[in-house]
């Protein structure tokens, strides 16, 4: 989970940076709902986690878009 000093570097960041963490991002996703899948994921939160991280991400993409 992102804490507060992370969102203020992110939001500084370009759209092509906060793609390029979007994707990132997604991967991870895949790779722990694979551990989830397979019985090997520790902490299930964590999907929840990166969820949320994702939405902030295209939160943030989206403000820039719009502010333009």
């Amino acid at each position: 989970m992102m804490k507060a000093k992370e969102l203020k570097e992110i939001r500084g960041l370009s759209v092509a940076d906060l793609e390029n963490k979007l994707q990132g991002l997604k991967k991870d996703l895949f790779m722990l709902r694979m551990q989830h899948a397979t019985n090997q994921l520790d902490n299930p939160m964590q999907i929840v986690a990166v969820k949320k991280d994702i939405a902030r991400i295209k939160t943030i993409i989206r403000e820039k878009e719009t502010n333009v």
